[in-house]
């Protein structure tokens, strides 16, 4: 089994830079609008998100379609 994923765009991008990435080009309350998840909206920090985001798989996929938007621009 090989450990490459070519056809992957979020390939080797951690969860924690795509989303410090987010924060630095949208800001907590810009995000939050987007993407309405308490973890943004209330109290954001990267540690408090990072744990939401990696226990919650619908959101994790909404701020990583995110990414990818961004990302295309």
């Amino acid at each position: 089994m090989s450990d490459k994923q070519p056809e992957n765009p979020l390939h080797g991008v951690t969860l924690e830079r795509l989303l410090e990435e987010l924060v630095a080009e949208y800001g907590w309350a810009e995000l939050g609008r987007i993407i309405d998840i308490r973890c943004f909206n209330n109290d954001p920090s990267i540690k408090s998100s990072l744990t939401f985001l990696r226990k919650t798989p619908w959101a994790r996929t909404q701020v990583e379609e995110l990414y990818l938007v961004k990302k295309e621009d």
